[in-house]
């Protein structure tokens, strides 16, 4: 019986399904002896650089201005085009039947919004003149795409002014209903008339953003007056309200108010944050002393030297010609979090890329691979992100490239980023019914709201598992 059980966990330790460290797991009838051999002994090295010149690839806008202390001064403008809607109600209803127009800004009902709520700020909506171009970036001066001229409205604006509303948003190519505050903006009633009379010339004009920019080509929203606050804008529209005549039975008229979407901000439509981003003398003085620090939105992101070659020099010297199995490769990072006022936070996820792939993956709207591109959660409780799903990256390097890492294998950015997800419900089953799950649909640069993070790279974790089997 005491065999048996000695062959049952030599076999185990084989497929790496074991818990223990560094211990020899058993005596097989082969006389094998298997161990899982846990090394965190590498050490990572990296520095901050800044980098406001990002494609932002979301429709996410930012609004507003907001000084905090230890974090320093952003202003946050957005720009945009529109998806028209491909059909316009025209039954029964003239031009001079619309009654008025309204920009409504759509932002999350929770964490909308960094800084006083209270804060009494003013927003200006100009129209272009003229279609964007593509690709366009978080620097993006916008003078000559408007004039003073093409101010369609001025309102005084806070999250607190907002109602509160279930509504239905098109994010990442599907529908999504939350609940979301609304702040909304008056326009004057003759551009609603335009935009249905457009629709009645030429229908085939509202076939395409490109095409229907002929038209209208787009928005541009900018703080005017005040600073207290940047708000997080999930979804831009303009609505249109407008009454027609009903036929009740087979006489009676009666004079209804509808109301319908004419556009919207959309992904298919080219879209900008216009990010200004002075940083704080604290922050500055942090850089400058070598410190490893995350600062969004425009702000700072970190280079990163990986040591995947002591990785894989170490393991193949102590495997050597036994056999032996990679398990996990991860990286663990300890941050802290500067103190600044309104608590600002750390952001949510970080991806970590191959720094000659960055710009392909954010300009591609790529997903990660696990190969060349990872990404992770913070973890506020232990105060770490953690990157798991290093293993394709290390065994891409033995099997294909001999074991030897490129200068290009070694160098990461890790920057901020918003990751959005798509929920879905899964099929019933006999272990699980009415549960569900989330697919991750986009990774783009972090636009959700400020955020402040301290890498402390010096007490990083680059951990390597692996089991080895020794037969005599």
């Amino acid at each position: 019986m005491k065999q048996l059980y000695n062959v049952i966990l030599a076999a185990a330790a084989l497929l790496g399904l074991f818990a223990c460290t560094d211990e020899t797991i058993g005596v097989s009838i082969t006389d094998s002896v298997s161990s899982i051999i846990e090394d965190s002994s590498f050490v990572i090295t990296g520095q901050s650089f800044r980098n406001d010149h990002l494609q932002m690839r979301t429709t996410t806008k930012m609004l507003g201005s907001l000084s905090a202390d230890g974090f320093g001064t952003i202003t946050a403008s957005a720009i945009t085009m529109w998806m028209p809607a491909m059909s316009i109600d025209t039954t029964g209803i003239k031009s001079e039947w619309i009654d008025s127009c309204r920009l409504k800004l759509r932002l999350p009902y929770r964490n909308g919004f960094t800084g006083d709520s209270l804060a009494p700020m003013r927003l200006k909506v100009y129209r272009l003149n003229k279609a964007l171009p593509s690709p366009i970036y978080s620097d993006f001066d916008p003078t000559g795409y408007y004039n003073e001229s093409s101010l369609l409205a001025s309102e005084s604006y806070s999250p607190s002014s907002g109602w509160i509303e279930i509504a239905t948003s098109y994010v990442s190519g599907s529908t999504e209903i939350d609940t979301v505050k609304v702040i909304s903006v008056p326009l004057p009633q003759e551009l609603g008339r335009e935009v249905f009379n457009a629709y009645v010339n030429n229908p085939s004009s509202f076939s395409s953003p490109k095409a229907f920019a002929d038209i209208f080509p787009g928005i541009y929203i900018t703080n005017s007056y005040g600073s207290g606050h940047v708000m997080n804008i999930k979804a831009t529209e303009i609505d249109v309200y407008y009454h027609k005549h009903v036929l009740v039975g087979d006489t009676a008229e009666v004079d209804s108010s509808y109301c319908q979407t004419y556009l919207a901000s959309t992904p298919e439509v080219i879209s900008n944050n216009i990010i200004h981003y002075d940083v704080d003398d604290a922050v500055q003085a942090m850089v400058n002393s070598g410190e490893a620090i995350i600062a969004a939105p425009a702000g700072y992101e970190v280079q990163v030297r990986f040591p995947i070659q002591e990785i894989i020099d170490k393991y193949k010297a102590n495997v050597g010609k036994n056999q032996s199995v990679i398990n996990t490769l991860t990286l663990e990072l300890p941050v802290s979090v500067p103190e600044t006022e309104y608590n600002i936070q750390p952001p949510t996820y970080l991806l970590m890329v191959k720094t000659s792939q960055k710009d392909k993956f954010i300009n591609g709207d790529s997903l990660v691979n696990n190969k060349d591109s990872f990404y992770a959660i913070y973890d506020s409780y232990n105060k770490t992100y953690t990157f798991t799903g290093l293993r394709n990256y290390v065994l891409n390097i033995i099997n294909n490239q001999g074991g030897i890492a490129t200068e290009d294998d070694m160098n990461f950015t890790i920057t901020p980023v918003d990751v959005t997800t798509y929920v879905y419900p899964q099929t019933y089953s006999y272990y699980s019914y009415g549960s569900t799950s989330a697919v991750v649909t986009k990774i783009s640069p972090m636009v959700s709201r400020p955020a402040i993070v301290r890498l402390l790279l010096d007490k990083a974790k680059t951990k390597i598992v692996y089991s080895k089997q020794i037969v005599d």
